[in-house]
């Protein structure tokens, strides 16, 4: 059995992948029956899993040791090389979706892949290779800083992962001072991060306005694959978080600020949700594995296969290290059919939501592997969402096995963190919109722009003082907003079904269980509105969801007498 770490990794050679796939398509072009094109399209996707492996390989690598030399030169090359597999992939969708047996095709892997198709065809041009590069190597430069953080605390010096416990400490000042000190990296580096999304907003606009969008807000929604719904629908569902989640948010601080009995919350108190100290897992990284392993073996058969797969495998980097990227996602490696777990565990609860989420996303491409369809394995990030954000709920009655005595503190807090998510969620994508329909702005502007959102999503919001902060920088911590454009609102969208699923679960675990089940086996085979209703769930855009939503988890939280937490 081959383990990640004897995974190969072989850097394509461009030129011959290029002639390799000019033969494909010419054969797939001039096919003459179903059965050859459909042969010739497996061909082509053949070559396009094995240069997605090796992108993904350096991926993982060169996140895991951002110092490691080889990776850094081979994501170095894959920064430059990814616009030209963009121009092969798109070349693919072009005959695609003229071919004269796509009826055909469609009635054997349905309606997505040409939907796909026809807007990654809208996205790209030949053109804009050069600006992608660059697009790319900014991206890399500003994962690479955050990286390189190096912050020195009470003697010792900790990544931000490894420091971010210290922000839910008991003592007011130790919170302070935490705060302070990761604040102070970004504020140290607030010029590099102004100019590095300064050039990025920059670059994306002249893509934008070279395939011939007024902005980048248009090829941003391309991007994104959004099938179903458009910027109009995304403004009228911030409505509604507006109207009925930043209230209640804005009540469960005020209880949040009474039960850690202080005179006025502030942020530095934000991540401190009792008096007696927040849940933290009462075990090591190693003991947390196998609790997950034996969680995963009960919760059902799949899970306790897929679990099992991963771990022989060694396809988990959890803990945080020095050098490594910050945050945590899911990988799909396509010629081995691994999903890849990568997580910077750091001692607090966020070890428990990280694993569970990560772990959705990852049985989920595991659940759908079977497609021969590379854009089946994975569906669009609102609904890929969904798997990872109810897993974290589905795995609710082994939470003992983390939590122990804090089990019920873990539940509460976990609801109203998720809740408290929103709004925040909401700012990020109206910011972005911002942005991108003002190119011109000076990071000043957009400076401005976020504290203005705050006042609208976070009115609580009271910085202390801190001066990085109050100047409108926050938003800069947010990988995404440099890395993925508009990849944000997506969490919440997929917070609100997750919701339902919640619901669901405390009512009948097994018959939701089957619903989330059969969700994760469709993959990215429908589009996100498709897959919602797939599940038995309402749309988070139909008026009156997120209020219908809310309200079972707003009156479990009301069940729970906090103050004894």
């Amino acid at each position: 059995m081959l383990t990640f770490e004897n995974y190969t990794y072989e850097r394509p050679d461009m030129e011959k992948v290029k002639a390799e796939f000019q033969e494909l398509l010419h054969k797939f072009s001039h096919a003459n029956s179903t059965e050859e094109a459909t042969r010739e399209v497996e061909s082509i996707n053949k070559l396009r899993n094995r240069l997605s492996t090796m992108s993904m390989l350096v991926f993982i690598r060169s996140s895991v040791n951002t110092n490691d030399e080889f990776y850094k030169r081979e994501q170095d090359f894959f920064d430059d090389a990814e616009p030209e597999i963009q121009e092969i992939s798109t070349a693919f969708y072009k005959e695609l979706v003229k071919t004269p047996y796509r009826k055909e095709l469609e009635n054997k892997w349905g309606s997505q892949l040409f939907n796909i198709a026809d807007f990654e065809i809208k996205a790209f041009s030949p053109e804009i290779i050069p600006l992608l590069q660059k697009e790319n190597k900014l991206s890399s430069q500003y994962a690479r800083l955050v990286a390189s953080a190096e912050v020195k605390f009470q003697g010792s010096t900790y990544t931000l992962a490894q420091l971010y416990p210290y922000t839910e400490n008991s003592s007011r000042s130790i919170r302070k001072e935490a705060i302070n000190a990761y604040t102070g990296f970004f504020k140290d580096n607030q010029t590099e991060f102004d100019t590095i999304y300064d050039n990025l907003v920059k670059v994306r606009h002249e893509i934008a306005v070279t395939l011939g969008y007024k902005n980048f807000v248009e090829l941003g929604y391309l991007r994104m694959l959004r099938i179903d719904y458009n910027a109009e629908m995304a403004e009228a569902y911030r409505k509604q978080i507006r109207d009925f989640i930043v209230p209640l948010v804005t009540k469960l601080y005020k209880k949040q600020e009474e039960r850690i009995e202080v005179a006025a919350l502030k942020f530095h108190d934000e991540s401190f949700l009792f008096a007696s100290g927040n849940a933290t897992p009462k075990g090591t990284p190693e003991w947390i594995i196998d609790n997950g392993k034996k969680m995963y073996e009960e919760l059902s058969e799949e899970t306790r296969e897929f679990f099992q797969f991963m771990l022989d495998r060694h396809l988990m980097d959890l803990e945080a290290k020095k050098g490594k990227e910050a945050g945590g996602y899911c990988a799909y490696i396509d010629d081995y059919q691994s999903p890849y777990i990568f997580a910077n565990f750091n001692g607090t609860s966020a070890d428990i939501d990280v694993l569970t989420h990560e772990t959705g996303h990852a049985f989920q491409a595991y659940s759908s592997r079977k497609y021969n369809i590379p854009e089946y394995t994975d569906p669009t990030h609102e609904a890929a969402e969904i798997h990872s954000m109810s897993m974290e709920f589905f795995t609710w009655p082994w939470m003992e096995l983390f939590f122990k005595e804090d089990t019920l503190k873990y539940k509460y807090a976990h609801l109203t963190e998720a809740l408290k998510f929103l709004p925040y969620g909401a700012a990020v994508d109206e910011f972005q919109h911002l942005v991108y329909e003002n190119p011109a702005w000076t990071p000043e502007e957009r400076n401005q722009a976020w504290k203005e959102l705050e006042e609208t999503y976070l009115p609580h919001r009271d910085y202390d003082g801190n001066s990085y902060l109050q100047s409108g920088r926050f938003w800069q911590r947010q990988g995404h907003i440099y890395e993925d454009p508009f990849y944000y609102i997506d969490y919440t969208l997929a917070q609100i079904c997750a919701f339902q699923f919640w619901k669901r679960a405390q009512e009948d675990q097994e018959t939701a269980w089957k619903d989330y089940l059969h969700l994760c086996m469709l993959g990215g085979s429908k589009s996100f509105l498709e897959l919602v209703d797939a599940a038995g769930l309402n749309s988070p855009f139909d008026d009156g969801t997120v209020k219908s939503a809310v309200h079972a988890i707003e009156k479990w939280l009301d069940d729970v007498d906090d103050t004894r937490l």
